[in-house]
């Protein structure tokens, strides 16, 4: 059978990303055995590495992090607010007057996706209150 492409290599920029994800739509449903399947399999390989790869997370304490990612996800101190169950304890610990819990540290690590290594870090709080 007829491969598209045979010559896939490590994924580098964007553009190669883009025409691999778009070329696994194409064939997601080959069946095994074919060459198709394949290459498919070898696309989530590849796809997989370059996301995981881009995904590095920058050296920020625990707090800017949740605040990116509040950004990236489109969400607001309320909807953490919500995850968590106290608006108060939420407002305290963005404006670094109240460290993250273990609660914390756990639903904001599933909500944002951000693994719980990132948010254990020391950080400083501000002072007063």
């Amino acid at each position: 059978m007829y491969m598209k492409n045979l010559n896939w290599f490590l994924i580098e920029t964007e553009q190669e990303y883009e025409r691999a994800a778009a070329r696994y739509e194409e064939i997601k449903a080959a069946p095994k055995g074919t060459q198709e399947h394949k290459e498919k399999l070898l696309l989530v390989h590849l796809i997989s590495e370059y996301e995981n790869k881009g995904s590095e997370l920058p050296e920020v304490d625990p707090v800017e992090m949740i605040r990116i990612r509040m950004e990236d996800f489109g969400y607001k101190s309320a909807d953490l607010a919500e995850a968590y169950g106290d608006k108060g304890t939420v407002s305290k610990v963005l404006n670094y007057k109240q460290s993250l819990s273990l609660t914390m540290i756990r639903k904001f690590s599933k909500l944002l996706h951000i693994p719980a290594e990132a948010l254990v870090k020391e950080y400083e709080l501000k002072a007063g209150i």
